[in-house]
């Protein structure tokens, strides 16, 4: 990575893959508001955050492990890793929804997973999100595919960073419980483009309740 590049925060993968428009207001106009969802997500956060380490049944847990990758450019932390007994690492992040696959959630564990491999030297193939509200864990599986996804989306985080634009709104199904839905103002903007400024309200499709 170029000195005068922007780093990429890992969170932002995550942003940017749910919506690009609330990565730039989050990592391009530092707009940040609260809402329901975001404070219950903060207090699940609250003892992964701490930092400490304890031992579990042949594993060592890392909390709030600071990650980076010089080749990618990447800065964070990892909810917590695990430091199995045969030599593994497993990077862990806590989500307050139920139990689902989530594109985002992935692209973000696998941006952990490649810091982890440059900071250690040691490949790590899996990963886990576990879901508060179902009290469920999901295993993910850094392969190939999602491995050329996850740098994918980190080269767009960075081009949107560099070029400091702002994505139109999506207006959709995803906008409802976003904590940034009044700073956006997607219907607003649709109305004034010429959309559907009633797609906000549309029920969710089966596709868009998997995101």
């Amino acid at each position: 990575m170029a000195a005068d590049d922007e780093g990429v925060m890992l969170s932002a993968i995550d942003h940017y893959a749910y919506c690009p428009r609330r990565c730039a207001l989050i990592h391009v106009e530092q707009v940040w508001d609260e809402n329901v969802f975001t404070l219950q997500g903060a207090a699940l956060h609250e003892r992964a955050d701490e930092g400490f380490t304890t031992f579990e049944a042949g594993k060592r847990i890392e909390r709030a492990l600071p990650l980076w990758s010089e080749e990618l450019g990447l800065i964070g932390k990892a909810d917590t890793v695990e430091f199995l007994a045969d030599g593994s690492v497993r990077p862990v992040e806590y989500k307050r929804g139920a139990r689902a696959a989530r594109a985002h959630d992935d692209l973000q564990l696998c941006a952990q997973a490649l810091c982890l491999e440059e900071m250690l030297g040691v490949p790590v193939t899996t990963g886990a999100i576990f879901y508060h509200a179902s009290r469920r864990t999901r295993e993910v599986v850094f392969d190939d595919k999602l491995r050329a996804a996850t740098r994918e989306a980190i080269a767009q985080v960075r081009d949107l960073l560099r070029t400091g634009r702002i994505p139109p709104p999506v207006n959709d199904a995803r906008c409802r419980d976003c904590s940034l839905l009044h700073s956006c103002q997607p219907q607003a903007l649709a109305a004034a483009a010429g959309l559907d400024e009633d797609a906000l309200f549309t029920p969710p499709s089966d596709e868009e309740m998997e995101e």
